[in-house]
């Protein structure tokens, strides 16, 4: 068996999986019964009229689980037709035996790989069989191979149609997955590492300066409170809120500020320095900008030990966007590469940039750590 048929044959049936029945397959059954038995009452010339109508009456509830099993029912059906056929010694010449072709029309549409070989083979079978009795002439046996060639031609452009719309569908979930755990990942790793760096220096002054303990709680309500705030947003996104009032706006560049509101009293001070006009950047990048930054911020919080400093510098210019943050603590013993820089990566990427992250370049090894993303602006035209 060759590997093109050897990969028909092992196909899978069609994808997404068609319904079991639907009201339209009664209704096909309701018109097909009466229209046979009425041919048959008008046609005085049809042979064997009658016959051939209480066949197809019979045979037409096949219909129904055309779908779900589509090449028993193909063979059921052309194997009746053709034993009468036979039996009677012609072919039948009434014009409802045309249904013949819905069911290899569901052969093809939502059939396995094996089901659509067998049916093909049934088919024709099927067609040349009652040539063995008598002579066909060429505009008969190119008419029937025409006809079912068209036939089983439909179902499957229709059945790659429906496979190209599921994989697309498959796709955009998973690209909306991926955003949405970036989104995720930065935002509660940033506002948590906050939490969790200021829950540190309040135990740490909790019995010598209550003040500055009670000015640590409140930084920690005002974390989690935008935590909450942003959490909500994201959920409301997900469940499809049609409200624009209640949709938080997506970050910019502008909110890098919100970085660097940090005094130093319980972390690296943050300095930001900006050059170039952040409010002209499209929302996409200046979210990327944001989002990149800010998970770059929050590592370093995390993982550079000894750490007082944080420097987020920014440069918008003719050629893009260059962003830096780099800290002067000394980096962690791991170096494994998680979620949050593969994130920073995927966003840099999205909008035809890069982003690196690793040991300061100039810094000596092992000390300062910093991340470099590098929009260039030919990525990025036109990005809403």
């Amino acid at each position: 068996m060759t590997s093109p048929v050897r990969s028909l044959w092992n196909a899978p049936a069609a994808t997404p999986a068609p319904p079991r029945r639907v009201w339209r397959d009664w209704a096909l059954v309701g018109v097909l019964v009466p229209l046979a038995l009425l041919e048959a009452a008008l046609r005085p010339d049809l042979a064997w009229g009658w016959l051939w109508a209480i066949v197809l009456a019979l045979l037409t509830p096949t219909l129904l689980w055309r779908r779900v099993r589509p090449f028993t029912m193909l063979a059921v059906a052309f194997s009746v037709g053709t034993l009468v056929g036979l039996a009677i010694g012609g072919e039948p010449q009434s014009f409802t035996t045309a249904y013949f072709l819905v069911l290899v029309y569901a052969v093809m549409r939502w059939g396995s790989g094996r089901a659509m070989l067998g049916g093909l083979a049934l088919v024709a079978a099927g067609t040349l069989l009652p040539f063995t009795t008598e002579v066909p002439t060429a505009g008969d046996l190119i008419g029937g191979i025409a006809v079912v060639v068209t036939t089983s031609t439909l179902g499957l452009a229709f059945r790659w149609r429906a496979g190209a719309r599921a994989r697309e569908v498959e796709r955009l979930r998973l690209v909306e997955r991926e955003q949405f755990a970036r989104d995720l990942h930065d935002t509660v790793a940033h506002h948590v590492s906050a939490i969790a760096i200021q829950a540190q220096a309040g135990a740490e002054v909790i019995g010598s300066d209550p003040d500055a303990a009670a000015a640590v709680l409140r930084t920690i309500e005002v974390e989690a409170s935008q935590t909450l705030d942003e959490m909500r947003a994201m959920v409301r996104v997900l469940r499809r809120d049609d409200d624009p009032a209640e949709r938080a706006p997506a970050p910019t560049a502008a909110d890098l500020r919100r970085l660097a509101a940090s005094d130093g009293s319980a972390g690296p001070v943050v300095a930001l320095d900006v050059v170039g006009d952040l409010q002209a950047l499209p929302p996409a990048v200046g979210a990327a900008v944001f989002r990149i930054a800010q998970e770059a911020v929050t590592n370093a919080w995390r993982h550079a030990r000894g750490a007082t400093r944080i420097d987020v510098r920014v440069r918008v210019g003719d050629a893009g966007v260059r962003l830096e943050v780099r800290d002067d603590g000394a980096p962690a013993a791991s170096t494994r590469q998680g979620y949050g820089i593969t994130g920073m990566i995927e966003r840099a990427t999205l909008l035809g940039g890069t982003c690196e992250a690793g040991p300061a370049p100039d810094e000596g090894a092992g000390t300062g750590w910093a991340v470099t993303a590098v929009l260039p602006r030919t990525g990025w035209t036109g990005a809403a």
